[in-house]
């Protein structure tokens, strides 16, 4: 047997994501159904419930992948600020997942697999933070300014997939991602991104 029929179950998994991808790409993850994902695999219908069970378990699997190729991204940044331009540049290359992975409506948001997969890309996103000065009336620490860091990054990745942003913003998302965060860190980052050093406190006259 040839085709998208002849693949054994573990192929056939990875079809299934593949193809699943492709659909939300082009309709979003709302629309997506297990009968029309058989389709365009060129399998039973019956063969995405087999591997997924339900339409929130396939995209609970596409939301760890997401995750882990979130971390796996972050990863290649050597600074707050590269860190930042992977991450929407993440969010435009792998739009499919970027969709699935925050809209906790439509899968197994408490899965154990999804928790560790999230929790692995909010880790290196929070070691990217852990060494920035305290920026003026600093709240929360590390949490808190990871949280400014992902609601920055995560809000400008949002607003361009959308197309929602002003001409001005050009057509380069790494581009236009590096001069936004650049613009809301500011001191807190050096030229090359990375977290500044502390600022030394003027010497009291003798």
């Amino acid at each position: 047997m040839t085709g998208a029929r002849g693949y054994h179950h573990g192929d056939l998994r990875r079809v299934l994501l593949t193809a699943a991808v492709v659909a939300i790409e082009e309709s979003g993850p709302a629309a997506l159904s297990l009968r029309d994902l058989a389709r365009r695999a060129g399998v039973s219908h019956a063969a995405p419930a087999h591997h997924f069970g339900d339409k929130p378990g396939l995209l609970t699997a596409l939301a760890v992948e997401g995750f882990d190729l979130l971390a796996a991204a972050l990863q290649t940044g050597d600074s707050l600020l590269e860190m930042g331009v992977a991450y929407v540049d993440f969010a435009v290359r792998r739009r499919a997942h970027f969709e699935v992975m925050y809209r906790p409506d439509l899968y197994r948001v408490d899965a154990p697999e999804v928790v560790a997969a999230r929790g692995r890309s909010r880790a290196v996103l929070r070691s990217a933070v852990a060494d920035l000065p305290p920026g003026p009336g600093a709240v929360g620490g590390v949490a808190g300014d990871a949280l400014a860091a992902w609601s920055i990054v995560h809000g400008f990745a949002t607003l361009w997939n959308a197309g929602a942003l002003p001409d001005e913003a050009g057509d380069d998302p790494r581009a236009a991602a590096r001069v936004v965060i650049r613009r809301l860190f500011g001191s807190r980052v050096d030229a090359r991104g990375r977290a500044a050093p502390p600022a030394r406190s003027p010497r009291t006259p003798a």
